[in-house]
């Protein structure tokens, strides 16, 4: 591993945390960062942007341990209402409590995530939810690796390596989520930990057909700091080229690299336009209808006039 993060790190340029009050330092992509491409060349016409990976865009709302039947029954019935981009999937990930109420009044146009799963088959473990009884309840997706997993919870990069490797054979989606702290990212370690961390899954994983990547850096979650759209860039460019060096190419191409991290309706354009986001995972912005209906059609962004 310190040979991979050697080799990249020299091939971008230093992370900087970055602040509104200061001139933001751009990163340059010669080396990984494609030139855009675009899905049509006719002049006046509209195309699209060629995401770096091949699958279409990915949002997922992460409502954490907040909302009650009331205030979900409201939040369901503004995403019913929503008109929503065609060319996106959307998951929601509610409480386990309200995932049957959840799974009763959403439009079918949305598919139910849960936020955590147990890494066998269920039995005598007080607290835990199986992979079994997830798909009893219609679950299609579940968040795994998630900070306040790693950092509050305490689980460590194998067990939860060990845990997206049950869900994936018992036929769940995973969204496999990965991120270093502020100080791991002051200290130039962003991508160690990255690496570490994705190397956790790609041990265990049988495929990676149904994972989504989301990288959340631990600094940005709930604190309305977000990393600019330069820097998450580089960090999900040098995802796809560690999944290209140490799984395949075809793995890296293919597999959805999205961002999380106060990401909102404000920011979400600006980030969406970058050719390695493919998508976001939101976590506040996603208990207020609209506006994740607006994350949603950030994918507009990548539209381009040729």
């Amino acid at each position: 591993m310190a040979a991979v993060s050697t080799s990249l790190a020299s091939r971008f340029s230093p992370l900087r945390f970055s602040s509104s009050n200061s001139d933001i330092s751009h990163s340059l992509f010669h080396n990984v960062h494609s030139q855009i491409r675009l899905a049509s060349s006719r002049k006046g016409s509209r195309g699209v942007v060629t995401m770096a990976g091949s699958g279409k865009f990915f949002v997922g709302g992460n409502w954490k341990c907040n909302g009650t039947k009331e205030s979900i029954a409201k939040l369901v019935a503004d995403l019913n209402n929503a008109k929503l981009e065609d060319d996106v999937d959307v998951v929601v990930a509610p409480p386990f409590v309200y995932i049957e109420q959840v799974k009763s009044s959403l439009t079918s146009r949305i598919e139910i995530s849960a936020q955590n799963s147990w890494v066998s088959k269920g039995g005598a473990f007080t607290g835990e939810i199986s992979v079994e009884q997830l798909k009893d309840i219609g679950c299609k997706w579940v968040i795994l690796g998630h900070s306040e997993r790693r950092h509050v919870i305490g689980e460590d990069d194998q067990f939860i390596g060990k845990k997206a490797a049950y869900a994936l054979s018992e036929g769940l989606g995973v969204i496999a989520c990965i991120g270093e702290l502020l100080e791991e990212r002051e200290a130039g370690k962003t991508f160690d930990v990255c690496f570490q961390q994705l190397k956790a899954y790609a041990d265990a994983v049988p495929s990676w057909d149904s994972i989504v990547i989301a990288y959340e850096p631990v600094w940005a979650i709930g604190t309305g700091k977000v990393a600019t759209p330069e820097q998450a860039q580089e960090v999900h460019a040098a995802i796809r080229d560690w999944l290209k060096k140490n799984v395949s190419s075809e793995v890296a191409s293919k597999t959805r690299i999205i961002y999380g991290g106060s990401v909102n309706g404000s920011n979400c354009a600006e980030l969406a336009k970058k050719e390695d986001i493919d998508g976001f995972l939101v976590g506040g912005a996603s208990l207020k209808g609209p506006e994740f209906g607006t994350i949603v059609n950030s994918v507009t962004a990548k539209k381009v006039a040729v």
